[in-house]
């Protein structure tokens, strides 16, 4: 199992080079599609993590892989919730200014 890293969490907002494992970007690439991929990163975490536990819930599975993955994925949605609140915050922030 991989260690959780903010490139495993939002591996599409990391730059190249920083042992990100998402393909280099194109330089014209939106900020849309970049969330877009986080999003989709996270919910394949989710979706690992809840195969892993009912795994072990049918009597199969690694107790311990999956309370690994169980973390990841709660990490993974903390990291995910911090961003979303700091969007949330920089968008009232400009609906503030005078124009």
């Amino acid at each position: 199992m991989n260690p959780v890293t903010l490139g495993s969490v939002l591996p599409a907002l990391e730059g190249p080079g920083q042992g990100s494992a998402a393909p280099a970007k194109a330089p014209g690439a939106s900020f849309s599609d970049a969330l877009g991929q986080a999003l989709g990163s996270l919910e394949k975490v989710e979706q690992d993590s809840d195969r892993d536990a009912q795994a072990v819930a049918l009597g199969g599975g690694n107790l311990h892989e999956t309370a690994l993955a169980l973390a990841e994925a709660d990490t993974a949605m903390r990291v995910a919730v911090k961003v979303r609140n700091k969007l949330v915050d920089a968008y009232q922030e400009i609906m503030r200014m005078n124009l």
